[in-house]
């Protein structure tokens, strides 16, 4: 019994992260785009109380807790030319593909390499307050590890960069 036991055991441990692969290669962790995403009376999607799988620029506006909160990225200069920098950034990424892009928003969607769960992010240009909000959150799971905030520092990262180099500064290494 002890050698049989033994070798059910190896398989499960061979054959559990094969079949997660697996059912992440044929989309079955992705789940299903939201309705309500895109620019609702000014704002994005609001995230959801209880989850912490999802942060916003827009938190404030909304029911939200502290660890949603994600500050805007600010720019100078042309609000167009800052959503085509923030769209180069994004289509750069791996794993991104761009859904929708308009001159005041974009929406991207974000897919895993290994199980392919997908996370939807998105950014709206305010030409008033010279600000570009986003907004990332994962469509499964209530957690995320810290994923969608990672993202967006990272395309925060990478806007103020290209910013810089624009300007003539030296780009930080």
């Amino acid at each position: 019994m002890g050698k049989s036991f033994g070798t059910i055991t190896v398989l499960v441990l061979l054959a559990l992260p094969l079949i997660l692969f697996v059912a992440g290669q044929f989309r079955l962790f992705a789940g299903r785009k939201p309705d309500d995403l895109g620019i609702t009376n000014g704002l994005l999607k609001a995230p959801m109380k209880d989850w912490r799988n999802v942060v916003s620029s827009q938190a404030a506006y909304h029911p939200h807790e502290p660890h949603h909160v994600i500050a805007p990225l600010e720019y100078t200069g042309d609000g167009r030319g800052a959503m085509e920098r923030v769209s180069g950034i994004i289509a750069g990424m791996p794993g991104a593909r761009i859904v929708t892009a308009t001159p005041h928003y974009l929406h991207a969607e974000f897919r895993s390499m290994l199980l392919g769960f997908v996370d939807d992010v998105e950014f709206m240009l305010d030409t008033n307050d010279r600000l570009i909000h986003m907004r990332s959150g994962a469509r499964l799971n209530r957690k995320d590890f810290g994923a969608n905030r990672a993202r967006l520092e990272s395309v925060r990262s990478r806007f103020e960069r290209r910013a810089e180099s624009r300007n003539g500064d030296p780009i930080p290494t």
